[in-house]
């Protein structure tokens, strides 16, 4: 056994260079996976400290038990608390101080006209609270409010938007409020939390535009006498409080809110970037494999040598397995090193594109080093194990005969199993898609596909050399011959390196399809739903903003040139025990303006106590019109709904809809989240869409936008994923060319005899160089090409799964000027991955190089 490590050191120190592509791979890829695991340690530490600092002086919180969470929603709207318990609260034995807590969506208006945040996090309001221990916000600068029209905002709004103490500006409720600002704050220390804005008003104006009536409030905070914990509050506070009301310590209400951004943005972000370090080190483990593979065979004579001096087989694989060993934890390490530096690099970076990091050190817990470390090695040795095995089973004898490197797999059984996995991979997929619709079952076909992509290759890889290298003979001659015959020489080993590269392109190719798809899916819905001219809306990214005022539709509805204009608001209520959205609306304007499909019933005998579903609800619950449901609010009212029409399509009206008379009993804070105008014929969409931007204007300004610019703004925030998901991708992208770069330079040094031949007949270092390029453009020519077929045929399982899934019908769409970009970026990779190569084969000494062993 020592003789195995002493020959795996020696023969790494003898040949540092082969190794060098899989130590960066292995680097790379822990470095990602590492900073990943940093940041999102470093994330939640510095909110829970965000947190606790900002309610450290709150010990108890009084607010509602019921809420009711609609599908797809992970928090849930809570029923208001009557105001009136305040008193109450401060009677109670071990209390010191309680207060109201309004708050609701207000979106302010900043200096240039645009609306301050609302891309995702929210932008909040409330009532500025005096008692500085129950504020969450501290007054950083200036003074609290303290009569109607005055706000306090955190610095971090105020800065982004270039407003500061002494400015009027608008605050949308969604009703516009003409505020002025008093004050800046902070919040635990930070300028803000997160992307979050919050506006403070008095109590008296936040009652007056954030509820919907006064002497309510979201909850209650409660501050503890001299010798009363936080558990001794609670427990005092609960025996008086009404039933359906709940006290939980200030720790807890700070968990909780830690946890909602941990389950909102964190644990969603880290699993992205996780999902992104699992395809980086996928992608090196071709790299790797590759590489040993390669090494294993130019060392077949060298270790039948050590067969022949008496080393068994297992001393031979032993000694492999050291070298890649050795390797993983160098890399590893250094990778370790490298993730640190990614995460400190994001914290550096995040305050730069607005999303300010919270202060305080990097947090490297032993998990976050130890997993990445564990990851690497595993990767590393496992991508070896083949080619050691390989390397123990060689025969003594080799060391007596010539022996060609890499007698390539593209083998009947190959073919045949790979062919019967692939005939299994279509069968599960379209199974998944077409007969019984399953996410599960597509993407167990989607990964037998890729398997299968693998096991073919090198069957495939030769007939696909002599297609795509086929226009070399006539472009390049000779030298385009050269090329493709060099790529021709070992179909495993071509396969292998591209398939590195094809697995990156496939999922660009997956995600840029997927992409376009979503984009379709919108245009078709927009142009199939909606049957205005003209939409004024809220951010369709995230979940901010503060919609538009109820009183917007009706006010453009009066204007000459408007035929109808029907806002749809949103409430929230349990159906038949189930959370689900209500859209809030005139049932008889939104039947003119939006294709509900076939309707049966009367969309205009809603009244008060009707419901209208659509026939997917419908048959789910085996309702039809005229009969009755049950809906309960927030408020905890019950009321019994009769079903009045039961129409088609949902994909903008929602499931359930009910009118505003209906709805107002119950409301909170009231807003719409879009309005359709359709023009009077004869008015032109130029002269309508002035007439409705112009009323718009009073109302803080929303944007008014026709059909097309409001299916191409609603598909914004696929565009912003995408770009996140190419920079990400890059990652992958580049460990694929540093195994093409290190494939072509182990090749080198195998053909050194071969290449000095070709110097010596003729061929000059320009030839040469254009020799070894061609190569590996023909090698990422496969591997695109692979990828481009493979990732569009999974972008199409998604699609269609997720059609079949879900409620809304997919559009599937190939985006051609996309895909051609894609290609061409691979093909230039290849050509970029093989500059080295060239460049150190054409510095070949050529006498030196015949006389090569």
């Amino acid at each position: 056994m020592n003789a195995s490590v002493r020959i795996s050191v020696s023969s790494l120190r003898s040949h540092k260079r082969r190794f060098a592509g899989t130590f960066l791979a292995v680097l790379l890829g822990v470095a990602f996976l590492a900073g990943t695991l940093v940041m999102g340690d470093t994330l939640r530490a510095g909110f829970d400290t965000m947190f606790g600092n900002a309610t450290s002086g709150t010990d108890a919180v009084v607010r509602s038990a019921n809420t009711i969470t609609t599908p797809g929603e992970s928090q849930g709207v809570r029923q208001p608390v009557d105001t009136g318990l305040v008193k109450k609260i401060e009677d109670t034995p071990g209390v010191a101080a309680a207060v109201p807590d309004i708050q609701g969506a207000g979106q302010l208006i900043g200096a240039d006209g645009d609306p301050i945040g609302g891309a995702g996090p929210p932008t909040l309001a409330g009532n500025w609270i005096d008692d500085p221990k129950l504020n969450a916000y501290r007054l950083a600068e200036g003074r609290a409010p303290s009569k109607s029209g005055e706000v306090v905002v955190n610095r971090g709004a105020a800065e982004k938007g270039d407003l500061k103490i002494g400015d009027t500006t608008t605050l949308r409720t969604p009703d516009p409020v003409e505020v002025t600002i008093v004050g800046l704050a902070t919040f635990g220390g930070e300028d803000g939390m997160a992307q979050v804005t919050f506006t403070g008003m008095t109590q008296a104006d936040a009652e007056k535009y954030l509820t919907a009536k006064p002497g309510e409030a979201a909850s209650i905070q409660v501050r503890a006498g001299p010798g009363t914990s936080q558990q001794e509050l609670v427990d005092a506070l609960t025996p008086v409080l009404p039933q359906g009301i709940e006290a939980i310590t200030g720790q807890e209400s700070a968990e909780e809110n830690t946890d909602m951004i941990s389950s909102q943005f964190l644990t969603l972000f880290t699993t992205f970037l996780l999902v992104f370090s699992g395809i980086a080190l996928l992608v090196a483990t071709f790299s790797i494999h590759n590489t040993f593979a390669i090494v294993v065979a130019q060392r077949t004579r060298e270790n039948a040598l050590l067969r022949a001096l008496g080393a068994s087989r297992r001393q031979v694989t032993v000694s492999t397995l050291v070298e890649a060993s050795v390797v993983a934890v160098l890399a590893s390490t250094a990778g370790l090193a490298g993730g640190i530096g990614v995460a400190a690099g994001l914290q550096a970076l995040f305050p730069a594109i607005g999303f300010p990091f919270p202060e305080g050190d990097l947090v490297i817990s032993g998990w976050s080093m130890l997993l990445p470390l564990a990851v690497g090695i595993v990767v590393c040795l496992g991508s070896a194990l083949l080619p050691a095995v390989r390397a123990g089973r060689t025969a003594p004898l080799a060391a007596l005969r010539e022996t060609a490197v890499d007698q390539s797999g593209a083998s009947r059984p190959r073919a045949v199993v790979g062919g019967g996995l692939g005939a299994l991979a279509v069968a599960v997929t379209l199974t998944g898609v077409l007969v019984s619709p399953s996410l599960w079952l597509a993407g167990s076909g989607a990964v037998l596909t890729l398997a299968a992509f693998v096991v073919l290759g090198p069957v495939a890889s030769a007939t696909a050399v002599r297609v795509l290298g086929s226009p070399l003979d006539r472009l390049r001659g000779v030298t385009g011959g050269l090329a493709r015959r060099n790529a021709l020489r070992s179909p495993k080993r071509t396969a292998a390196t591209a398939s590195a590269l094809m697995i990156g392109v496939a999922v660009v190719s997956l995600f840029t399809v997927f992409g376009a798809s979503l984009k379709a899916t919108m245009d078709q819905t927009v142009s199939r739903s909606f049957a205005g001219d003209v939409a004024v809306s809220t951010p369709s990214f995230g979940a901010g903003g503060s919609g538009l005022s109820p009183r917007l539709a009706g006010a453009i509805a009066e204007r000459p040139e408007v035929d109808t204009a029907v806002g749809l608001g949103r409430g929230v209520a349990e159906v038949d025990g189930k959370g689900r959205a209500l859209t809030v609306t005139d049932p008889v304007a939104l039947q003119r303006t939006f294709d509900l499909g076939t309707v049966r019933g009367s969309m205009r005998d809603l009244g008060t106590d009707g419901i209208a579903i659509t026939e997917k609800e419908a048959g789910g619950q085996h309702l039809k019109t005229g009969d009755t449901t049950q809906l309960a609010f927030t408020d905890g009212e019950k009321k019994t709904f009769t079903i009045r029409a039961v129409y088609g399509r949902s994909e903008l009206a929602g499931d359930y809809v009910i009118t505003r008379d209906a709805w107002a009993p119950h409301r909170t804070q009231d807003s719409d989240t879009l309005i359709a105008v359709s023009f009077k014929d004869g008015v032109s969409a130029a002269d309508g869409k002035a007439a409705v931007e112009k009323v718009a204007a009073a109302y803080g300004n929303p944007e008014v936008q026709t059909r097309d610019e409001y299916a191409q703004s609603s598909a914004g925030g696929i565009d912003m994923m995408l770009t996140l998901v190419y920079a990400l991708l890059a990652l992958a992208v580049l460990i694929a060319l540093l195994g093409i770069a290190n494939t072509l330079t182990l090749a080198i040094h195998e053909r050194t005899r071969e290449l000095g031949l070709l110097r010596a007949v003729g061929q000059t270092r320009a030839q040469l160089r254009a020799m070894v390029r061609w190569e590996s453009v023909l090698v990422a020519a496969f591997g695109t090409v692979g990828g481009l077929v493979l990732g569009g045929f999974l972008g199409w399982v998604l699609v269609e799964a997720s059609d079949g899934a879900s409620d809304s019908a997919f559009a599937f769409a190939l985006p051609p000027t996309q895909l051609a970009v894609v290609a061409l970026v691979g093909l230039a990779a290849g050509a970029l991955a093989g500059l080295r190569p060239a460049r150190r084969a054409a510095r070949l000494d050529v006498l030196r190089a015949i006389a090569t062993e």
